[in-house]
């Protein structure tokens, strides 16, 4: 394709309006054609600054001649619905995380695009972090030799919640901790997750009957690898975003949540300008996964991180829930490969 892909976003909150202005401005070879929310004026407001129309429905967008692929940015309990209508649409598809609110959804979805023939990815943004994407090529060059331990964290800024009852139940292992887990099952190639032992509590909101606000998890791999994941929803000093994988050979450790290299020395110390949305660190990473959608439609091949990632990191999170609940060892599902 030599003409721009055209572009239909669904849901304009927080991280569709990002996203909108990341394919508008800053994805080259695409065009924000048409912008569709339920909420009354949001759409208009993400899409009259960047030259797109306004939908009324999602079906309007996914009846759109003039679009070719949609990005799902909707509440998560929408994305299995929203993936599936899209597929069936023909159109092609990014879709945020998680895939599915289930691992039977996340079939659902894998089914789905696969039967349509559409390309699909869902946005594990860490890939396309330029750290962590050098860590991988050193991962896979064979530079670390085996790879024996593994960390991958994140912890969102502020002081936790404001409203503890506004948060779905698990959604540090659904929401937050999953970008770890496709993190960890990324840096250790041909290894997937065997049985997890995760725990959680509410430490912003002591006693709060659902509310976990933050967790370890630790992971046993195929390959004898152990992992951890870490998630926190109470970073005072920003949004914090880093990985370490430990071979027999050599050591790699990515992310650090500064803006720059720059460094103050005065009387309160060393100090460094960090950012404080994931908007902010994660802008260059965000604009490569969209560009990676583009170029797949462009080259009529499937994105590098699709259905069976999104399956894989869900089962984890998965697995955590169940460890949580039971208070022990819980087994990661995996995948039954479909036919071709």
């Amino acid at each position: 394709m030599s003409a721009p892909v055209r572009i239909g976003l669904i849901g304009a909150g927080r991280i569709g309006a990002s996203h909108a202005a990341v394919v508008a401005r800053r994805v080259h070879g695409a065009s924000l054609v048409a912008v569709a929310d339920p909420r009354p004026g949001a759409a208009a407001e993400v899409a009259g600054p960047l030259d797109a129309r306004t939908e009324t429905s999602v079906e309007a967008v996914l009846r759109a001649d003039d679009v070719d692929a949609v990005v799902v940015a909707a509440s998560s309990v929408a994305h299995r619905d929203l993936v599936v209508a899209a597929a069936e649409a023909g159109k092609h598809v990014f879709c945020e995380k998680p895939a599915g609110m289930s691992l039977a959804e996340i079939d659902d979805v894998r089914t789905a695009t696969a039967k349509a023939g559409v390309a699909f990815q869902v946005g594990f943004n860490r890939r396309f972090a330029r750290e962590f994407a050098a860590a991988h090529e050193a991962i896979v060059a064979g530079r670390l030799g085996d790879v024996r331990q593994l960390r991958s964290l994140t912890r969102d800024p502020g002081r936790g919640p404001s409203d503890p009852d506004g948060v779905p139940p698990w959604t540090i292992f659904t929401q937050t901790l999953i970008h770890d887990f496709d993190t960890l099952n990324w840096l250790n190639p041909g290894a997937h997750a065997v049985d997890v032992v995760a725990t959680a509590g509410s430490l912003t909101a002591p006693g709060h009957p659902t509310l976990l606000d933050h967790a370890t998890v630790v992971v046993t791999y195929s390959n004898g690898a152990i992992a951890t994941a870490e998630a926190s929803f109470a970073a005072t000093y920003g949004y914090d975003v880093r990985a370490e994988v430990l071979g027999s050979e050599a050591m790699v450790t990515m992310g650090e949540g500064a803006q720059s290299s720059l460094r103050l020395h005065d009387g309160s110390g060393r100090l460094a300008t960090t950012a404080h949305s994931d908007t902010e660190l994660l802008l260059d990473a965000y604009t490569g996964e969209l560009e990676e959608l583009v170029a797949a439609v462009r080259e009529g091949r499937a994105p590098s991180v699709g259905a069976d990632d999104a399956f894989a990191a869900f089962a984890i999170a998965q697995a955590c829930i169940d460890s949580f609940t039971t208070g022990g060892r819980a087994a990661v599902a995996t995948a039954v490969p479909q036919e071709a």
